[in-house]
């Protein structure tokens, strides 16, 4: 009846290839738990490049909540990768083959977990197509508003923290304005950086110098006048912090997405084959929980409370 001579329930020789496909599954869904943990980390880690105490006053505005988005979903994929984990090995590996009732028993408790994790991978995928249409759709325009509205200083140091925040994003990303900075008519054209008062203004400086090459936070000041003055080529970053920040935001996105679809797919595989197992022959399942749960050599009645 697939026992063992000393009792033990043994799935592989009462289920056959569903019992066997059931704990390759659950081994899968253990390393793809394992990549969920690798990519949401990763992510976690490029964000905090960007998503220093000197830039966030910049990316906690609510035009641009993308950064936002992407920190949750990355956060959000390492608990369900962690709990993915756990549950494979605990629930679906260490619980078929070390503890062979479980199959039988707790397939509703395996259940329940797992369509916990589907919903949550649900939430994850929502929040990161919400974030990608955001990103392609609508964050260029806010960004060159909020340049354009908060822009007052190109300085680190001012006593406004976004314009501050901004020159902090220029040498954090390598990048200057939020569209491609191509000559002295630029972005910042309509920043009151250049309007109302600054270096701009004055006619000292076309762009800032925290745009200009090979300069950091402590020696931005000294960048030469052919940057920010004359904006010679091959003297600042080109590049707009829009496509800068576009490429960091959805840098993950492939893994996240692949990993998050096929982690969905296979946990649903592993719900068909548990109930399948369950209901393959449930009298005979009774049967042998009968076996499992009293000793043969004391004729002690079975706790039906554990064929639940």
């Amino acid at each position: 009846m697939g026992s063992d001579q000393d009792g033990t329930f043994d799935p592989f020789k009462q289920f056959g290839i569903f019992g066997i496909a059931f704990l390759i599954i659950n081994a899968v869904l253990l390393f793809m738990g394992l990549g969920l943990v690798t990519v949401g980390a990763q992510a976690l880690n490029e964000l905090s490049k960007i998503n220093s105490e000197n830039i966030k006053p910049l990316l906690e505005l609510d035009s641009v909540q993308a950064v936002v988005m992407v920190t949750a979903v990355s956060i959000i994929l390492i608990v369900i990768g962690i709990l993915l984990t756990l549950g494979a090995f605990g629930l679906g590996i260490a619980g078929a083959y070390f503890k062979t009732k479980f199959i039988l028993l707790q397939a509703t408790k395996y259940a329940i977990f797992v369509l916990i994790l589907l919903l949550m991978k649900i939430v994850v995928i929502a929040l990161w197509f919400t974030m990608k249409n955001e990103v392609e759709t609508d964050m260029q325009d806010k960004m060159v508003t909020i340049l354009h509205s908060y822009y007052l200083d190109d300085g680190t140091t001012s006593s406004y923290p976004i314009s501050n925040a901004w020159n902090y994003l220029f040498l954090t990303l390598g990048c200057c304005g939020v569209n491609p900075v191509l000559s002295t008519t630029n972005d910042f054209d309509g920043t009151s950086w250049c309007t109302t008062s600054g270096s701009c203004q004055a006619t000292v400086s076309q762009i800032p110098k925290t745009c200009c090459l090979n300069i950091n936070k402590n020696n931005y000041t000294s960048a030469p006048s052919a940057c920010h003055a004359s904006v010679n080529s091959g003297t600042y970053n080109t590049k707009g912090c829009y496509a800068a920040l576009k490429e960091k935001l959805l840098y993950h996105s492939l893994s996240i997405i692949v990993l998050a679809l096929t982690t969905t797919f296979i946990e649903v595989k592993a719900l068909s084959l548990v109930f399948l197992i369950r209901g393959k022959n449930r009298q005979q399942c009774l049967t042998l929980c009968r076996n499992m749960c009293v000793s043969p050599s004391v004729g002690v009645a079975p706790d039906k409370s554990r064929w639940i």
